[in-house]
């Protein structure tokens, strides 16, 4: 093979298609428009300069283009890790903050080659929806603040804004909706001078590149265990949101994604991140939304471009993007809030056919999330109900039937069902210790033994009837459930 032509195969698919091109440039431009007032909001949160914020979401998206597992997802500054460094830099400063960024990155990159991103098979779809119902409510809470004590003509712009991505694809797709409500908002307000919050209010943009450096803190043991556990927290926050979101770009896409890809690129981004001084981040779900969704992005150009172009936007034109109206991205933010909420979900037809746990389970989740503006601990409280709410149900399934042989000599107890700590339970109960016969056969080849529990509870029933001098006789155990009983049968009576 010529090199031309295993530079051919290097290339990506779209490499040669001029639609596609167009698609992600212009998708990657609205996406470095949306993220400079979140990203220096976010800095706000984080207690640091807005260039810091700005910094963090540049190199974010710049890097986890080339090192991610999931093309055209976005990844930037974001509230959830501003809320959990916070603290930090409040009580050490910044120098304490961007060395845990890179502690943080160090920790994904760990957990992702130890497969933590196959623990998103244990998320239930239930906890899912509440997911995106809540980052939908949470996206459309966050732009309340932005038409509250403002002057009159901000509601108009914003009814235009939505008016424009409505009504404006049904003329033509070949450039997005938000980009052109952007840019007619921009020049109505400043041709008509018309005076409203604009996003150069929101905080002043960097006119230059940042430069890499260490981190201004002492090397010493006392400064890891300070970082330490907030760069954890952080590790975690960023990992969960960042495959959540991938998930949800796999079912929009209807593609797949390397997680584990995904898990360690978080860290390499969040490390080179912190070596730029930037306040580190993770994947958001409201800027892929508007990438993938709205403006129709697949590939991983448009996350390189969305990096590239805030960069270019704020130091080249800076003055221009200062006076955009907040009430056109505050429109674009209200539109993506609407996109991404499951309305399906909260249809009276799905709510009348979907079992009630189900329901529970979702709403606890959107509460969590609503409640404490932190979409990991509504995952992992949304998860834990949907297990305990599982695991009664299973409960349930173990089922016991006894039938005695016609000679009176014997009984079998025929017991059917999943055999682990909820249901074993109540197997104990289930027997008649004190009128059955001699021989007590127990049947288990329709039941499976699933943890130490069940050989527990097992071991209880045989000495209840060896104490009235009575035998049991356990038969029909699959091999995993014999491999188990008999590893810890007759082992386990300190706990009785």
């Amino acid at each position: 093979m010529s090199p031309a032509a295993r530079l051919r195969g290097l290339k990506p698919d779209w490499f040669s298609d001029p639609k596609v091109w167009r698609t992600e440039i212009l998708a990657g431009l609205v996406v470095g428009l949306a993220l400079i007032p979140e990203a220096i909001s976010f800095s706000i949160i984080a207690g640091v300069d807005p260039a810091i914020g700005l910094f963090a979401s540049f190199t974010m998206a710049v890097v986890i283009s080339v090192v991610g597992g999931r093309r055209a997802m976005i990844s930037a500054a974001t509230g959830a890790v501003a809320l959990v460094i916070a603290p930090l830099n409040r009580e050490h400063g910044l120098g304490f903050l961007v060395a845990a960024v890179i502690l943080a990155g160090v920790f994904q990159i760990i957990l992702g080659a130890l497969g933590v991103a196959k623990l998103m098979r244990f998320i239930p779809r239930s906890v899912m929806v509440g997911f995106v119902n809540s980052l939908a409510i949470l996206i459309f809470m966050a732009q309340v603040p932005e038409m509250r004590n403002v002057p009159w003509a901000v509601y108009p712009l914003v009814i235009g804004g939505l008016a424009l991505m409505v009504f404006f694809p049904k003329v033509t797709t070949v450039v997005p909706a938000p980009l052109v409500s952007i840019v007619i908002l921009t020049v109505i307000t400043v041709g008509a001078a018309i005076a409203v919050p604009t996003v150069g209010d929101k905080g002043a943009l960097p006119s230059s590149l940042p430069v890499p450096g260490l981190p201004d803190v002492p090397f010493t043991l006392d400064t890891l265990t300070t970082i330490a556990p907030y760069a954890l927290a952080m590790a975690l926050v960023g990992l969960m949101e960042s495959l959540m979101t991938a998930k949800l770009v796999d079912d929009i896409t209807d593609t797949h994604s390397n997680k584990t890809r995904e898990s360690i690129g978080q860290g390499i981004a969040n490390i080179v991140t912190g070596f730029f001084g930037g306040m580190g981040g993770c994947a958001m779900i409201g800027q892929t939304m508007i990438n993938v969704k709205v403006s129709g992005a697949r590939t991983r150009l448009s996350t390189f471009l969305a990096g590239a172009f805030l960069m270019v936007l704020c130091m080249v034109f800076g003055p221009v993007v200062s006076d955009i109206p907040m009430a056109a991205l505050v429109a674009v933010m209200v539109m993506v809030s609407c996109a991404t909420f499951d309305w399906h979900s909260i249809a009276p037809k799905t709510l009348r056919r979907m079992p009630a746990g189900e329901i529970i389970v979702m709403l606890v989740t959107v509460v969590c999330v609503v409640a404490t503006h932190n979409l990991a601990i509504g995952v992992v409280v949304g998860s834990i109900s949907a297990m305990v709410i599982f695991a009664k149900r299973v409960a349930h399934l173990a089922e016991v039937a006894a039938v005695t042989e016609p000679d009176g000599s014997t009984v079998v107890y025929r017991v059917t069902g999943e055999l682990f700590f909820a249901s074993s339970n109540d197997l104990v109960g289930q027997f008649d210790y004190a009128t059955d016969p001699d021989k007590v056969v127990i049947d288990l080849s329709a039941a499976h033994i699933w943890d130490a529990s069940s050989v527990a509870a097992l071991d209880a029933i045989e000495t209840k009837y060896a104490q009235r001098g009575k035998t049991v006789e356990i038969i029909g155990l699959n091999d995993s459930s014999a491999d188990l009983h008999g590893k810890l049968s007759g082992e386990l009576a300190a706990s009785h």
